[in-house]
């Protein structure tokens, strides 16, 4: 028997989980019954959100304003930002975040005081990031899933992974991608414990999957970010948008394959952190007036520059000169990490960073209220693509995006919940003449060569030749894949590597369209076009 659901959420991270309390919430105080159903392909709290470290984004204090953050947003975004959905997201934001302290989230407070105690980030012109020490995701998380679990209406389905959206192609109709009348009725869902593929159908589906970090070797992303959501829609005929803005985070600490690369927060640079060679120089004044505190891309693209010129594998973060007892009280997830894992004495030792794939400012496209092209598919989180990150996203307002349109995805839901309905023919997953593949080092074999391609072809700084090189050899990975694939019972691994080569594509596709240097978008071609 199939399971049927009212709301279908995929994923379970900030987007996901506020989504599904609003919901929750709305229904019971309405006294009408409601089936909400969140999907994680893992434990619930593994999520992009928990590895958050820095904070959320928000008009707070009388002395910053809402004009301010609004500029900042379009200046990282380079202007390319949607400015009316940066107004939604900016006035919103102080709403939101009361509503995640009321669920229980605890920011740090100054102090001995009441007040909030607000950090500033590169890129921000106020302090208005609110935070939990250095775990500010972990914290939301904790929150967040706490509230979920409360609610009877909300069903968790841990180890659950997503393996295809559901929609009408799937009654035998011809979907076209800018076709205004595709439906989604929810999805096909693996469950991992017993290796079959079962029906989530549903009249709301709500992705919110995070990002794509795997694709490339050096990530902060956890195991799951496998772009699943994204690949997923595109199948389904939605429309992905941006997908050449990959944000790459200046400063996670050096640690030779290894995966995840641990951050080293933005906001240790906010907090009087300061970039050196391994020299021991300064150098950002040689790339931007705000030194340290210039946004992700440009920081980015001086670390990989310096570190080209020099041949060093990384270079450092000094905090030496700071306060240590507060830095401590700020950071102590940092502090311990670098103590434990590299014997690092931040008061007299400096940090060891290199840029690691961060964040992704495109994916699925979406109106200012998580919609997709798709009727009754949302999508919100890093997974979506709202138009509020531009070309590059400001620090901290990617939590900020995910709390404001997860609530304004449920309003629209909410609204047009009546007129959804499922269709009574809906096929079961037909996996006919597959069987267990005998060879699983070929999927580990094609996963370290996509890396490779995106990390050396498709990075910070990119050329034309590159990206013709890198799509000239993931056609050969797709082709390799894709055999496999319709030769094998459905696994993780093998729908996650077939996911992260469809991302790998947009993500190519969008680069090599990209005719000027925008943001997070850096081609050397474009560079001396212009000269």
């Amino acid at each position: 028997m199939p399971h049927q659901y009212d709301f279908l959420v995929i994923g379970s991270g900030i987007a996901g989980l506020s989504y599904a309390t609003k919901l929750a919430l709305h229904y019971e105080q309405a006294q009408i019954p409601v089936r909400i159903a969140v999907i994680t392909k893992v434990q619930a709290d593994e999520t992009n959100t928990k590895y958050a470290q820095g904070g959320i984004a928000a008009v707070w204090s009388e002395d910053d304003s809402f004009e301010k953050h609004i500029e900042d947003t379009m200046v990282a975004g380079d202007f390319l930002s949607d400015r009316d959905v940066v107004e939604i997201v900016v006035r919103e934001a102080p709403g939101r975040i009361q509503e995640l302290i009321d669920y229980g989230t605890r920011f740090d407070r100054e102090h001995g005081g009441t007040d909030y105690d607000l950090a500033k980030e590169g890129g921000h012109s106020d302090y208005r990031i609110l935070h939990f020490k250095d775990i500010t995701g972990a914290e939301i998380e904790r929150a967040l899933l706490e509230k979920a679990h409360s609610l009877p209406s909300i069903e968790v389905f841990t180890h659950f992974y997503a393996v295809e959206l559901i929609t009408r192609h799937h009654l035998g109709e011809t979907v076209h991608r800018y076709d205004t009348d595709n439906v989604c009725y929810g999805a096909y869902v693996l469950n991992t414990r017993t290796g079959q593929v079962e029906k989530f159908l549903a009249k709301t589906t709500l992705l919110a999957t995070g990002g794509i970090g795997n694709v490339y070797q050096n990530t902060t992303n956890p195991k799951i970010a496998t772009g699943d959501g994204i690949a997923m829609a595109y199948r389904a005929k939605a429309i992905a948008k941006d997908m050449e803005f990959i944000q790459f985070h200046p400063t996670a600490l050096y640690e030779p394959d290894k995966k995840p690369n641990f951050l080293i927060s933005e906001a240790v640079r906010g907090f009087g952190g300061i970039l050196k060679n391994m020299k021991g120089e300064t150098f950002m004044e040689h790339y931007d007036s705000r030194l340290s505190l210039a946004p992700r891309d440009i920081v980015a693209r001086a670390i990989d520059s310096e570190m080209k010129k020099s041949g060093d594998p990384h270079v450092y973060i000094d905090v030496t000169h700071v306060d240590f007892d507060r830095f401590v009280e700020h950071f102590p997830n940092i502090t311990a990490y670098c103590r434990e894992h590299y014997g690092l004495d931040l008061r007299k030792d400096y940090i060891p960073v290199v840029p690691a794939q961060h964040y992704m400012c495109g994916g699925v496209r979406v109106n200012e209220w998580g919609q997709t092209n798709i009727n009754y598919l949302y999508a919100v989180g890093e997974c979506a693509c709202t138009g509020l990150h531009g070309a590059n996203r400001l620090a901290s307002n990617s939590l900020l995006e995910a709390v404001v349109f997860g609530h304004r995805a449920y309003l629209k839901s909410v609204d047009l919940f009546d007129r959804a309905a499922l269709p009574d023919n809906l096929p079961d997953w037909n996996d006919a003449g597959t069987t267990h593949p005998e060879e699983q080092i070929l999927v580990t074999e094609i996963q370290r060569e996509l890396e490779g391609i995106m990390s050396n072809y498709v990075g910070i700084v990119r050329s034309n030749r590159r990206l013709k090189r890198a799509m000239d050899r993931l056609e050969l990975l797709y082709l390799e894949h894709e055999e496999l694939y319709r030769q094998s019972k459905v696994s993780v691994n093998i729908c996650e590597l077939r996911n992260m080569i469809e991302v790998a594509y947009l993500v190519i596709k969008a680069a090599m369209s990209r005719r000027d240097n925008r943001g997070l978008h850096y081609n050397l071609d474009n560079l001396l076009k212009n000269i």
